[in-house]
């Protein structure tokens, strides 16, 4: 999958960047290359944004009597998809004490927050977003690298990935991680182009993709 980069292009995009850019920085230090338990604290936040810009979307809309285009079931639907991330990977990873206790926390900071970014600047939220999915984007096609290296063992799925995105029932973590890069790109998308389209940029304007049903994605 080759990786997509929305160059910032203004301030507000440039800390979103940066921010992002941090993060990244204390996932790297923190974690280095144990993918899984990165994943397991990374997913519990970013199943946060969805929902706030879904509650505060839907407020909104509630109180200027307008209709949402589309968005508080794109970014509902967001959430959904990765809290289902954040299960799958707490069947493979089995996380600490300690890394439950993380979660909690970061949990809490990062919800507090968001909600305060998303009230002064839904765009500028929206591009974290889109940056923080560009990260993701990254994480798994190096955690797919050590899969292949055979540096972390080629798992089966749990079942709760069986069910949910109707794999095979030979599937294994490889299929597993692939399929969560991919949502992740989708999420990328989405957010940069919502930021996009609350900038007024060209091109941008127009309800949000639909959302992949996961009922569909088979593997072959």
């Amino acid at each position: 999958m080759a990786a997509r980069h929305h160059a910032p292009t203004a301030f507000s995009d440039r800390l979103a960047l940066g921010f992002t850019k941090l993060l990244r920085w204390a996932a790297d230090t923190f974690f280095a290359k144990r993918y899984g338990h990165r994943a397991i604290v990374l997913e519990t936040v970013a199943a946060v944004p969805g929902m706030v810009g879904a509650s505060l979307t839907h407020l909104r809309c509630l109180r200027r009597m307008i209709d949402d285009q589309g968005w508080i079931r794109t970014l509902m639907e967001e959430a959904e998809n990765e809290r289902m991330h954040l299960m799958t990977f707490v069947a493979i990873a089995k996380p600490t004490a300690f890394e439950r206790w993380t979660i909690l926390l970061a949990q809490w900071l990062f919800y507090l927050g968001f909600f305060v970014l998303y009230l002064l600047s839904p765009r500028t939220a929206h591009r974290v977003v889109g940056y923080f999915e560009e990260e993701a984007v990254l994480s798994y096609t190096l955690y797919l690298e050590e899969i292949d290296a055979g540096r972390t063992p080629n798992v089966p799925a749990p079942a709760i990935a069986l069910h949910y995105w109707q794999m095979a029932a030979d599937a294994r973590l490889r299929d597993v991680v692939l399929l969560v890069r991919a949502d992740e790109a989708h999420h990328r998308d989405i957010n940069h182009g919502f930021a996009s389209q609350l900038a007024g940029m060209p091109g941008e304007s127009g309800p949000p993709a639909p959302y992949p049903p996961h009922a569909d994605t088979v593997l072959h």
